[in-house]
């Protein structure tokens, strides 16, 4: 299990006050706190060893691309990859319209099916919407029922698909998918999948090699790395094929006036000079969640989840979205309160000192097909407590008294 009290240590931003209150926060799902080994590491990539990456022989640059090139070992290690298939990007939107934009436009013909599901968040919806209405595709749309599971019988829409592309952890209910099952099925009908893990990678074991997906994408900055930094993992047969995303230097190896050669997978895909401290923080992040160990990551949210949900379902008028059963889900939770909006609620509390989350949560199209208003959501992370939780329902129990 995780020392929560000497985690917490580590986390300057949790010694301070809001409103004259601690700050309690809650919004891990939008993007976690960092601790003092990324702002160090960061810090001091800057003060000691700035320089471009694999564009000289000087001792700084040759550092700068040892480091680089470390961060992306590290990340490929993290989820079971090979570094050569590790991409680095500004976030995970851009390394699923990277997908869109290459091997999306290469391969989608009219008349093709393109399937995701319902509960997507706004990132891994939208493209696919734009991408087929560009093509003459057909853009199939697995259901998800109030508990928040995609039924079997929405199955069936994933095998008429040439590329799926699906949610692993959903950001509002929690609801961990079946990817690998969704894998199987769609290479079975010869199809490719993608799977947003923005909300697995931080909190689960990610083994992108078990899962068999084609491609994977993440954020570096819901995992205790800093923000501009994504990760894309593609299969490298796909990433050889695919063309390139965006041109410049380092993405080609041989420029003429007359034609181009492109580099190999990965570079091929960082054109111009990258995000070099955001990627050393981000391995700065990974050693720290792989010497915590992702297993004791996910049992340590667990137990906070169970004590959350016991806990607000005592309040009067209280809906939580999503699994009932914890094992089904990550450390987010999504409700409602009867009478009480969702950015009321979230102003009241932090005047408290309390962050959490409330809107659409970039999920639109799936608060429309539940019937639900704008949520309140609440998200947890290695340094919350079931102190915390026990203040928030007392917190919010007294925003009800002064609504009513």
């Amino acid at each position: 299990m995780l020392n929560t009290e000497q985690i917490r240590k580590d986390f300057p931003i949790l010694q301070r006050k809001v409103n004259g209150h601690s700050l309690t926060y809650l919004d891990n799902g939008a993007t976690s706190q960092k601790p003092i080994q990324v702002i160090n590491a960061i810090s001091g990539y800057y003060s000691s060893h700035n320089a471009n990456v694999h564009r000289g022989v000087h001792t700084l640059s040759a550092e700068s691309t040892e480091m680089y090139e470390s961060a992306r070992k590290k990340v490929a290690k993290f989820i079971n990859a090979e570094p050569e298939e590790i991409i680095f990007t500004k976030n995970a939107s851009e390394a699923l319209n990277l997908i869109a934009y290459t091997y999306g436009d290469a391969s989608i013909s009219p008349g093709d099916t393109i399937t995701t599901s319902i509960m997507e968040h706004h990132s891994d919806f939208i493209p696919w919407q734009v991408l087929a209405k560009k093509k003459g595709a057909t853009l199939s749309i697995m259901n998800a029922t109030r508990e928040g599971a995609i039924p079997e019988s929405e199955y069936s829409k994933i095998g008429g698909a040439k590329l799926t592309s699906i949610v692993h952890a959903s950001n509002v209910l929690g609801t961990i998918n079946p990817v690998k099952e969704f894998a199987k099925l769609a290479h079975e009908n010869e199809g490719v999948i993608l799977v947003d893990g923005s909300q697995s990678v931080p909190h689960l074991p990610v083994d992108v090699k078990d899962l068999d997906c084609d491609f994977f994408a993440f954020t570096g900055h819901k995992m205790l790395g800093p923000t501009g930094i994504g990760v894309l993992y593609g299969k490298k047969e796909l990433l050889e094929k695919m063309p390139p995303f965006l041109y410049g230097g380092e993405m080609v190896v041989d420029a003429k006036v007359d034609g181009c050669k492109w580099n190999n997978a990965p570079h091929k895909f960082e054109a111009g000079t990258p995000n070099m401290a955001g990627t050393i923080g981000l391995g700065a992040a990974v050693d720290y969640l792989a010497n915590l160990g992702m297993e004791n990551v996910r049992a340590h949210e667990l137990e906070l989840l169970c004590h959350a949900i016991d806990s607000l379902r005592q309040v009067e008028g209280l809906e939580i979205y999503g699994p009932s059963n914890p094992q089904d889900r990550t450390g987010v939770l999504s409700f409602n309160i009867e009478g009480l909006s969702s950015i009321d609620l979230s102003s009241l509390l932090d005047e408290y000192g309390f962050a959490i989350r409330s809107g659409f949560h970039c999920a639109q199209p799936l608060h429309d097909a539940l019937g639900i208003s704008p949520s309140a959501r609440i998200s947890f992370y290695i340094y919350n407590t079931k102190e915390e939780i026990a203040l928030l329902k007392s917190r919010i129990e007294e925003a009800k008294k002064v609504m009513s």
